[in-house]
């Protein structure tokens, strides 16, 4: 692989720009980046928005008004890693505003995006070497939609 730059491509149906706003609002280390507006040539009306860069916390994003064609599915996920119940809580209460909980951990956000909302230490605990630990995590975990990082804890150490 060479040191090329790997940028993620939303595709909207004309929300790019409101999109890209709504997550900018959300992640605190962000940044807009170029605005790409279309002309006479098209494919939209002239001056509409085509394309929005931003930043989430060091990921690159490009939010593109692709049209109606594709729509977003579980199948692709972004990962939150949250170090705290307070982080974890204010990045579910963000994205679930006009969007859905699902299981696990999961959301779909307003635009139907799919967010994964996690412990950082959620993958240590359900893989701990020690299958009893491992297995009443997992329990706990599946039984969960909006992660509670203490409850999982205890379910790790058996109280």
């Amino acid at each position: 692989m060479t040191s090329a730059e790997l940028t993620t491509c939303l595709w909207f149906d004309g929300q790019a720009e409101e999109a890209a706003d709504h997550y900018l609002s959300i992640f605190k280390d962000s940044r807009l980046g170029r605005v790409g507006r279309c002309t006479e040539a098209g494919p939209g009306p002239a001056g509409s928005v085509l394309a929005v860069e931003f930043e989430l916390n060091g990921r690159q994003f490009v939010a593109l008004n692709g049209g109606p064609e594709f729509t977003f599915n579980e199948a692709v996920s972004f990962q939150i890693r949250c170090a705290d119940q307070a982080e974890l809580d204010y990045y579910w209460s963000r994205l679930t505003e006009g969007g859905q909980e699902v299981a696990c951990g999961w959301l779909k956000d307003r635009y139907g995006v799919s967010w994964q909302v996690v412990p950082s230490e959620l993958l240590d605990m359900i893989g701990d070497p020690d299958p009893e630990k491992a297995r009443r995590t997992t329990e706990a975990m599946l039984s969960m939609t909006r992660f509670d990082i203490a409850a999982l804890r205890r379910a790790h150490a058996g109280e």
